[in-house]
């Protein structure tokens, strides 16, 4: 059981074959939650909390290594979270479409159940796999580490993890990612970066979708991204409508460095690679 949320074990499944994934069961309330103003503690929260950074450390072992991979092939990966309905899927399938035929781009799908938005990626000709938590509520290192074998995606690749529709496990779950991407939808009130402030500490860019809608609704975009930056000062904050497309040339751009940076993160790996080697020949060759 997840001790972030209280998700019950659950069968994972990563394109029909299943990988069971158990989390140790703990009481589901958490440790530190408040209930009526006050802590709401109980005598085994030391051994919760010591359940908690267990978890967290196997999965962070996980994400070191993904990460590892990531920069030794210069693939930006980024961990793209946010509520159900907030337009992920749409704003992928949209960014595909425009950098068709410049760059590879993959796609790691989570939901609970279905293939429905794996199946709405790869009709636009981008390879995706499915990862399906069961009655988990986000994704690890772990499942994306399975997902990326079957993937195999070449060098200066761009992966995209669609994680499961949730605002407050994902926060805790390090992927290998190099950024976290919250997409809040102006459907959802300004007050989310408040409400949920560890998804949007932990994010390095928060995209404002669906702003198309703007004039419908009763949505304060200057107050939202106060409140963004009040819980993280360095967030980037891009408007977007993958519908219209407003935006959308912004958020490319912001990708296209990102990827820049990969690249040259995997220039240096190689280049340290090539010196340690001509230090052990160079070592061999004074033992000889």
């Amino acid at each position: 059981m997840c001790v972030t949320c209280g998700c019950g074990d659950g069968e994972t499944k990563i394109e029909g074959e299943a990988h069971v994934h158990t989390y140790t069961p703990v009481h589901e309330h958490g440790h530190g939650s408040l209930i009526s103003g006050h802590a709401h503690s109980h005598a085994h929260d030391t051994r919760m909390v010591q359940v908690e950074q267990d978890i967290l450390a196997k999965n962070n072992q996980y994400a070191t290594a993904n990460r590892r991979r990531f920069a030794e092939h210069g693939i930006f990966a980024l961990n793209l979270v946010s509520s159900p309905g907030s337009g992920k899927t749409t704003l992928l399938t949209r960014t595909i479409e425009r950098f068709k035929g410049k760059r590879h781009i993959a796609v790691i799908e989570g939901d609970q159940q279905t293939s429905l938005d794996a199946d709405r990626i790869r009709a636009t000709g981008a390879p995706a796999v499915q990862v399906n938590t069961g009655k988990g509520c986000h994704l690890d290192a772990h499942m994306v580490g399975h997902a990326l074998e079957k993937l195999a995606l070449p060098d200066d690749s761009l992966l995209l993890i669609e994680n499961v529709g949730n605002l407050v496990c994902p926060a805790a779950f390090d992927l290998g990612e190099a950024h976290k991407v919250a997409i809040l939808s102006v459907t959802e009130g300004e007050d989310k970066p408040l409400k949920y402030p560890d998804m949007f500490a932990a994010a390095g860019v928060m995209l404002l979708n669906k702003i198309d809608l703007l004039p419908y609704l009763d949505f304060n975009v200057p107050l939202c991204i106060e409140y963004a930056r009040r819980v993280n000062p360095y967030i980037s904050v891009i408007l977007t409508s993958a519908t219209t497309g407003e935006g959308m040339d912004e958020w490319l751009e912001w990708l296209d460095a990102g990827m820049k940076q990969a690249f040259a993160q995997k220039a240096n790996e190689v280049e340290t690679l090539k010196r340690r080697l001509a230090e052990l020949e160079t070592a061999l060759a004074a033992k000889g």
